[in-house]
C-alpha cells in the first residue's frame, strides 16, 4: 500500500540524469522472453538446415561399426582411442552446430536490448534479496502477475500447439509407420517443423509484447515526485542560495581588490558624489589610461575619502564621470571617445603640478 502511495506521488517524467544513473547501476528493461524466442529460433534453423545432414553423417559412423566390424581393428590403445576420435568428431558434426546457433542467437538477442556492461551492483550480495517478506511482497506485486500470466500463456500455447499438431499428424503418422517404417521419421520431422514454426509466432509475439510491458513498467517506477525534480536541479545546476552567496562573496572580493587599487590612482573623476571614476595615467608608461576603480553611491563616497587620504586630486565632471562609469570596464583602457576630456582634465593636472613646483621654488 505504502509503494503504492509513493508511486501516486511520482507525477513527473524521469529525467535524462536519472535514467542514465539507473543504466550506470544496471536498472534496464530487459524481455525475459527474448532469450527464449532466439533458442527456439535458433533450434528452429538447426533442426531443418543442420541437424538431417549431422544425423545422417552419425548414422552412417555407427552403421559402419555395426555392419563392418572387421574395419575397425581394436587392438591397441590407439585403436580404441582412434575410435573415440572418429565418433567424437561424428558427434561434433551434428552437435557443433546447434552449440554455434544458440551461443550466436544468444547473443544477439542480448545485445539487441542492450550493450553489454559490466555493473558491480548487480553481483553485490544484499540482504533484502534474502528478506521472506520482499520476497513474498514480490510475488504478489504487479510484476509478479504479469510473470504468472507470460507462464500460463506459455503453457496454454504449448498446449494447444501439441493438440493441433498431433490431431492432424497423428492416425497420418501410424499408417506411415505400419505401411512403411521408415517414413515415420519423415512425417516426425514435419510435425516438429510445424510446432516449431507455431511456437516461432508464439514466442515472438510474447517477446513484444513483454518488451514493450518491461520498457513501460522500467520507465513507470523511474517517475520522479515534484519535490525529487526540484532536488535534482539543485544538483545539477547548484542551489540557488549557494550560488547567490557564491556570487555575492566573488563580488565583495572583486570590490576589495577594486578599492586597494585606488591608491595607485592619479586622478578622481566625480559626480560630485553620485559617481566616482578612478584614472592612472603616467606619460611615460601607457598610451591611454586606465579605469582602476570605479563606483556609485556609497562606494564612489569610499573611493573619494581613499583619494583624500593619499592626496589624489579629486575633478568634479557629471557628464564624464557617468559616461565613463556606464562604458568602462575596471582595468580597461578609455576608449578614444573619452580622450579629449580627460586630456584636458590631464592637462589641469599637468598645469596644477607645474604651478606647485613654482611655489616650491
Amino acid at each position: 500500500m505504502a509503494d503504492d502511495e509513493d508511486q501516486e506521488s511520482k507525477t513527473e517524467s524521469p529525467s535524462e540524469k536519472k535514467m542514465r544513473d539507473a543504466a550506470e547501476h544496471g536498472n534496464l528493461p530487459i524481455s525475459r522472453e527474448a532469450p527464449l524466442f532466439a533458442t527456439t529460433l535458433a533450434f528452429y534453423i538447426y533442426f531443418v538446415f543442420f541437424m538431417p545432414q549431422g544425423v545422417a553423417t552419425l548414422y552412417q559412423t555407427l552403421r559402419d561399426l555395426m555392419e563392418k566390424p572387421d574395419q575397425w581393428i581394436i587392438g591397441t590403445g590407439t585403436d580404441v582411442i582412434s575410435l573415440f576420435v572418429h565418433l567424437g568428431w561424428s558427434m561434433a558434426a551434428m552437435l557443433g552446430p546447434a552449440l554455434l546457433l544458440f551461443m550466436l542467437f544468444g547473443l544477439t538477442q542480448s545485445f539487441a536490448q542492450h550493450l553489454p556492461s559490466f555493473v558491480l551492483d548487480r553481483i553485490t550480495p544484499k540482504m533484502e534479496r534474502l528478506s521472506l517478506i520482499g520476497g513474498i511482497g514480490r510475488m504478489f506485486s504487479v510484476m509478479g502477475f504479469v510473470e504468472f500470466g507470460k507462464s500460463l500463456f506459455k503453457i496454454i500455447v504449448v498446449a494447444i500447439i501439441m493438440f493441433v499438431s498431433m490431431r492432424g499428424q497423428y492416425f497420418g503418422a501410424l499408417d506411415a509407420m505400419l505401411s512403411d517404417p521408415q517414413i515415420i521419421f519423415v512425417k516426425l520431422s514435419d510435425i516438429v517443423q510445424e510446432m516449431l514454426i507455431i511456437v516461432l509466432f508464439a514466442t515472438g509475439l510474447l517477446t513484444v509484447m513483454d518488451l514493450g510491458w518491461q520498457r513501460y513498467n522500467w520507465y513507470q517506477k523511474l517517475r520522479m515526485t515534484r519535490q525529487e525534480v526540484k532536488d535534482e536541479h539543485k544538483q545539477s545546476q547548484g542551489d540557488p542560495v549557494v550560488k547567490a552567496r557564491q556570487r555575492s562573496a566573488q563580488r565583495d572580493q572583486a570590490r576589495r581588490r577594486m578599492m586597494n587599487n585606488v591608491p595607485r590612482a592619479t586622478m578622481i573623476i566625480t559626480n560630485p558624489t553620485h559617481f566616482a571614476v578612478a584614472l592612472r595615467y603616467v606619460r611615460t608608461e601607457m598610451e591611454a589610461p586606465i579605469v582602476l576603480a570605479k563606483g556609485q553611491d556609497l562606494i564612489a563616497l569610499k573611493i573619494r575619502e581613499i583619494a583624500e587620504e593619499n592626496n589624489i586630486p579629486i575633478f568634479e565632471d557629471p557628464p564624464l564621470a557617468r559616461s565613463m562609469f556606464a562604458q568602462v570596464s575596471v582595468d580597461s583602457v578609455i576608449p578614444p571617445i573619452f580622450y579629449k576630456a580627460v586630456a584636458e582634465i590631464v592637462q589641469r593636472l599637468y598645469a596644477a603640478d607645474s604651478k606647485n613646483k613654482r611655489r616650491l621654488r
